[in-house]
């Protein structure tokens, strides 16, 4: 079996993969392993399966058109959160500290006889403020944002964080230390640090804009470690230029922030490391092959998670439109053609659900047609265990 990769990937990919045909060119793939490539006007084979982006951000694959066309798509979250976690943390220190510009002012010394002395005379006007004691916000806790939260308390910050969808899971990493605050507004007008760790979508698009810009504090710094467009530019420009917000951290450079002042553009290097591109390339290589070999859904951006032990002889996986009776109807076939359910899950979200069910006995392909001739059905398979 193919899988096309889109760009370059970690070769961890091909230990993973064992046994498949890995390339960056090859027709009807059942997978496709992609980081930036942009996916939107591809049109995609029938043999398509799953398409795994290694990392968080999907904006680049049409998510939407994957679910109609029964194509599970998942991401990496966490993968490379240590990595976004230590450029926060390095390019809030060199930024708070002038580091910056005091290191171009000193290139500026070079070949000076005097330099020395013209050093002591002009290191003042780069002083800046230590890190300990003041007060961060963190907008979204996710997987980074937790791990910045956690981080931002151990160094001696007061931490202050929002997000009213966390997870039970981000809960339990985040810290008992870190104040959970009601509303936007509140953390806004508290923080002298403001960082951005929130998925770009509809709702967050430019979702921090002039009314939030606001309540900053003048002397807060903005650090956006999620998309550029999670952000009203325009607007933290103006803010920026009217001294009623000290510096903006993003890295996410555009030509809108490249050039102006009390901008600190970093050209995307938040996932950057080789740790990072390993463990993204091993999760969504991991993801891909459990959901082609097993059927699992673990880490689907567009259809439910849904991951069931192996049981029986033969395992159906039904991905359908979420609509009453799905269910019903779908073990009324399979009782029809006198197969017995050893186990079944059902999960939905959204528009759509996928269902798993595992058999008893092995069937003839009499209901593969039924199942597919089902009103709602989008993607029938039928997986059947070689040792069973």
């Amino acid at each position: 079996m193919n899988i096309l990769t889109l760009n370059k990937i970690d070769p961890i990919v091909h230990e993973i993969l064992k046994g498949y045909n890995v390339s960056d060119d090859c027709g009807d793939p059942v997978g496709i392993l992609v980081r930036s490539a942009k996916m939107h006007d591809m049109a995609f084979p029938d043999s398509l399966l799953a398409i795994a982006r290694a990392g968080a951000g999907v904006n680049n694959i049409p998510i939407e058109r994957c679910a109609e066309e029964g194509i599970v798509v998942f991401n990496t979250p966490g993968a490379n959160a240590n990595a976004v976690k230590e450029l926060v943390f390095a390019s809030l220190m060199m930024a708070t500290r002038n580091l910056y510009e005091a290191i171009e002012w000193c290139k500026t010394l070079c070949g000076n006889p005097d330099a020395a002395a013209l050093v002591e005379q002009g290191k003042k006007q780069f002083v800046g403020p230590e890190l300990k004691g003041k007060t961060m916000g963190v907008i979204g806790l996710g997987e980074i944002g937790v791990m910045v939260a956690n981080e931002a308390y151990a160094i001696g910050m007061n931490v202050i964080g929002f997000d009213p969808f966390i997870t039970v899971d981000h809960a339990w990493k985040l810290s008992r230390a870190i104040e959970h605050a009601t509303s936007l507004e509140y953390l806004i007008k508290k923080s002298d640090f403001i960082t951005l760790h929130v998925p770009l979508t509809d709702d967050t698009r430019g979702f921090f804009n002039e009314r939030l810009l606001a309540l900053c504090k003048p002397t807060a710094m903005l650090l956006n470690f999620s998309r550029a467009d999670v952000v009203d530019t325009k607007a933290v420009i103006q803010a920026l230029e009217e001294d009623r917000l000290a510096k903006y951290i993003v890295d996410f450079p555009t030509p809108e922030v490249i050039c102006k002042k009390n901008v600190v553009a970093i050209p995307h290097l938040g996932a950057s490391t080789p740790e990072a591109e390993e463990n993204c390339a091993r999760m969504a290589a991991k993801q891909l092959k459990e959901y082609i070999e097993y059927g699992n859904i673990v880490n689907s951006v567009n259809l439910p998670n849904c991951a069931m032990e192996r049981s029986g002889a033969m395992r159906i996986c039904l991905i359908h439109r979420n609509i009453p009776n799905m269910v019903g109807r779908i073990s009324a076939a399979v009782a029809q053609r006198n197969a017995n359910i050893a186990n079944m899950m059902n999960r939905s979200r959204g528009n759509y659900a996928y269902t798993i069910l595992d058999l008893d006995e092995d069937i003839n392909n009499h209901l593969y047609d039924d199942l597919c001739a089902i009103d709602g059905m989008i993607r029938t398979r039928i997986l059947k265990w070689q040792n069973a």
